[in-house]
């Protein structure tokens, strides 16, 4: 029977603590008062807007320069794919030797190597780069996908 009774007391001060914290924690949750929010951003992020928007007010296509700053998918001619690493590194300094200043990249997909060479936004620059290694490079082809974005000031083809 005693235990009966302390059950009946335990039970009862749970129960008042359940109401204690119901009631009173939301009635001091809203007593907070309102804060300001600042907003830290790059100023290039309104310029971009404000280009974008302008473009779609007036229904114009976007010019090369816009292209340019923009995308960041595009081109590169493939001047090798093979196993031999030895040989495709031979084939990226031989390229760089003739093209200097172009950005060139080796990837490795097993089992073969492939050297990739440029940056080009449009694939009428790649065509003519490839036309320009015609002969002297084997195995060239367009590849399509992302690219790094062209230094400031200089020119890929």
């Amino acid at each position: 029977m005693k235990n009966a009774s302390v059950y009946k007391a335990i039970f009862s001060n749970i129960c008042g603590c359940i109401f204690f914290i119901a009631i009173f924690i939301p009635a001091t949750a809203q007593a907070q008062t309102r804060g300001t929010v600042e907003v830290i951003k790059d100023a290039r992020i309104d310029t971009l807007a404000a280009r974008r928007a302008g473009l779609k007010a007036t229904g114009s296509t976007p010019t090369a320069s816009a292209i340019y700053s923009t995308s960041s998918y595009g081109y590169r001619v493939q001047i090798y794919n093979g196993s031999s690493r030895k040989e495709a590194y031979d084939v990226q300094s031989r390229f760089m030797n003739e093209h200097p200043g172009m950005r060139t990249y080796i990837a490795y997909t097993e089992p073969n190597y492939k050297v990739r060479a440029g940056d080009f936004r449009l694939r009428l620059e790649a065509e003519r780069l490839m036309q320009d290694l015609r002969g002297r490079f084997t195995s060239l082809f367009i590849i399509e996908g992302k690219i790094n974005p062209p230094k400031p000031g200089t020119q890929n083809d």
